[in-house]
């Protein structure tokens, strides 16, 4: 009996060890199995990126601070970014401590030059008085020299000849004391120029610095969202930052109408995107808003992105919807469909496994046993890869590689339909890079045009200036032509 119920437990584990082997293989076996699959197959390009408004309206601080001779500004308080202004509300105030020493060193200057003005003013009065007072006395002492002339008609000839030489000497001082007044006269009035001239310089220059002093507090120039600007470092302008005379943009009233996103591609993948490629674009904050929208340009040149070796260049999304809940730098994902390719095999990547640089290869299951099997892969996403060449429609291969893989036989593919497949591929790539240099020619051709018209407007421009300057020359002549007769006539009569 003991022996009979001994015997059961040992059966009944057999059975129950065998069970879990069985389930285990068959799991595992749906794990890392899968079918080879056949569609359209999208190539896309993946990445992260930032809204802003296509079109805005900037705030800037001062115009004048480069003829101030102040290079660079510090934002001594901003309102909150996000902030729903009207035109003329209160957007910034600038630190004033530099312009207010300039403007009072500018102060003293016109104090000065004022006290200059009033002193040349006076000194000029003076001089001109006593040439005046000197030219009177001088006339008459030449009608004295006259009479004394007049009354000596009766005395000897001799006193009559001093008579005369006394009232020539009376005469010539008088006119060259007329002589030297005007001369005092232009000296005095240069004089004055000069003074007025220095007065009015630094009249002028307190008078732009006080201008200057008032559009340190700024305004917002129509009503909008306010969106703090990002400086060359792409750190967003606060309170303590900075403005220079060569960006001195503070901050930004965005159109919320049309919205773009900025994002990054790495420098391995930007040789597949192209403008007017379509973009499917998703938002970190709101999950389940979808968006659509193309690529608007790609830039012609990488940086270097930040704490990283990589290489990225900027490319800009317009979107295509219209929506309340799209705000500037709200966080973006975009995948830019850089091409579809219908009706292809395709597996996921982590079936891919690779001999050297040239072999790609997969573990194919044929009935109860795995082999190596030879492919030629196509396309690649972030997910699958297009096979060319070595798999069948619904054939069986493993996500991962077997513990005994590189003992496997590998087969490679017949010769004669690798290079078939190979030339295909190369001669699509040629008609790939033909057609870009196309796209490109006939983009260089529309500007080019677009350059010419520009400058037939420029000349039309001209021509018509020139037009209008010999009308009025032709007019200035004919009014002087009429002039001139109508003199001749007066002087005839």
């Amino acid at each position: 009996m003991k022996k009979k119920i001994l015997i059961s437990v040992i059966v009944v584990g057999v059975i129950a060890a065998g069970y879990a082997f069985l389930g285990k293989t068959t799991q595992k076996d749906a794990e890392i199995f899968v079918k080879v699959k056949k569609g359209d197959f999208q190539v896309s390009v993946t990445s992260s990126g930032e809204l802003y408004a296509k079109n805005s309206t900037k705030i800037t601080g001062p115009t004048g601070l480069r003829r101030a001779r102040i290079w660079q500004v510090k934002i001594s308080r901003i309102i909150p970014e996000g902030t729903v202004v009207k035109e003329g509300d209160f957007i910034a105030s600038l630190d004033r401590s530099e312009l207010a020493d300039k403007l009072k060193n500018e102060q003293t200057e016109l104090d000065k030059a004022n006290s200059q003005f009033t002193q040349a003013k006076l000194d000029t009065t003076l001089e001109l008085r006593e040439a005046r007072d000197k030219l009177i006395n001088l006339r008459y002492a030449q009608e004295e020299k006259k009479l004394v002339v007049e009354q000596s008609k009766y005395e000897p000839p001799a006193t009559i000849k001093q008579a005369n030489i006394e009232w020539e000497k009376a005469k010539r001082a008088y006119t060259q004391a007329g002589q030297n007044y005007r001369i005092k006269k232009d000296k005095a009035i240069a004089k004055m120029q000069e003074a007025g001239a220095n007065l009015a310089k630094f009249e002028s220059k307190v008078e732009f610095l006080q201008k200057l002093m008032k559009e340190f507090n700024i305004t917002a120039p129509k009503g909008g969202m306010m969106i703090y600007a990002r400086d060359w470092n792409g750190k967003k302008k606060r309170e303590g930052s900075t403005i220079q005379t060569w960006n001195p943009i503070v901050a930004t009233l965005p159109d919320l109408s049309v919205m773009v996103s900025r994002t990054y591609i790495n420098e391995v993948d930007i040789k597949k995107v192209r403008t007017g490629q379509q973009v499917n674009i998703g938002l970190d904050a709101f999950p389940k808003k979808k968006l659509s929208g193309k690529v608007i340009s790609i830039a012609n040149v990488g940086e270097q992105k930040p704490n990283s070796d990589a290489k990225v260049f900027e490319v800009s999304v317009e979107v295509n919807e219209k929506d309340s809940l799209l705000l500037p730098s709200m966080t973006t994902s975009n995948n830019i469909i850089a091409q579809t390719v219908k009706g292809v095999l395709f597996v996921p990547l982590e079936c891919l496994h690779n001999q050297g640089d040239s072999l790609s290869y997969v573990f194919k299951k044929e009935g109860t046993s795995v082999t190596r099997q030879e492919v030629i892969v196509g396309e690649t996403n972030e997910n699958e890869a297009v096979i060319l060449a070595g798999l069948k429609l619904d054939e069986t291969v493993a996500l991962s590689r077997p513990d005994n893989g590189n003992k496997i036989d590998l087969k490679l593919l017949d010769t004669a339909l690798k290079s078939k497949v190979q030339k295909a591929q190369a001669k699509k790539v040629q008609d790939e890079l033909r057609k870009q240099q196309e796209l490109k020619k006939k983009e260089e051709e529309e500007r080019k045009k677009k350059m010419q018209e520009m400058l037939e407007k420029m000349k039309q421009g001209d021509k018509k200036k020139d037009g209008k300057k010999d009308s009025s020359k032709k007019g200035k002549k004919k009014k002087t032509k009429e002039s001139k007769a109508s003199t001749k006539v007066a002087s005839t009569k």
